[in-house]
């Protein structure tokens, strides 16, 4: 099975192509020094750089933020422009970039598991459907699951969180990484099993 080295003991950007990438199709947002977004698909990835592809392109040596869905929030530079993209470090503190790993492990023995080429289309749509989240001060709001993965949920709720938001879907922990025009798509804090998602249900 696939797998990746200790990182280097370190929060600064590894040199580039310390870690083999790993190919990936995973839509999300760039924000760029200005303030200014875009959305973006990450391409291939690796816990020391992530290739972007996206319509707004940064200054080399420019600081970006992007939000991946299911991975959430990295932060770096950007060391390499192409015409659709660029390539930017990934700035993470060893656990950070020890967790970033595993799910990159995942991804890469996805086939040994079982599952499809593309992580959205493994998703379930349960037959229970009513769900509660909450928030970190103890607020709950009810919701509908709309879909169901390893990574994460959609969630039909009137209640928006900011993205970033740190919520619990019933007892599973995780954070909001996008909105859509029902409600939230919300990434766990953990890959899941499929025991573990069973017992959610």
């Amino acid at each position: 099975m696939f797998s990746f080295q200790a990182a280097t003991p370190s929060t600064q950007p590894p040199p580039p192509r310390s870690f083999q990438r790993v190919s990936v199709n995973m839509t999300g947002r760039l924000m760029l020094a200005n303030r200014e977004e875009y959305p973006c698909v990450a391409t291939e990835m690796s816990p020391g750089d992530v290739v972007i592809s996206c319509v707004g392109l940064p200054r080399v040596g420019e600081r970006v933020i992007a939000y991946i869905d299911h991975l959430g929030r990295l932060e770096g530079q950007a060391f390499q422009l192409y015409e659709t993209g660029f390539i930017m470090s990934v700035t993470a503190t060893d656990r950070k970039r020890e967790k970033l790993a595993a799910q990159l492990t995942w991804l890469a023995n996805r086939h040994e598991l079982g599952l499809p080429e593309d992580r959205r289309h493994d998703r379930l749509t349960p037959r229970i459907t009513r769900a509660e989240l909450s928030l970190e001060d103890g607020t709950r709001y009810p919701c509908r699951l709309v879909d169901l993965s390893l990574s994460g949920a959609a969630v039909d709720i009137e209640f928006r969180p900011p993205i970033g938001t740190v919520v619990s879907l019933n007892q599973m922990r995780g954070r909001v990484v996008r909105h859509f025009a029902e409600g939230v798509a919300i990434e766990f804090a953990h890959v899941q099993t499929r025991e573990s998602l069973r017992a959610f249900l």
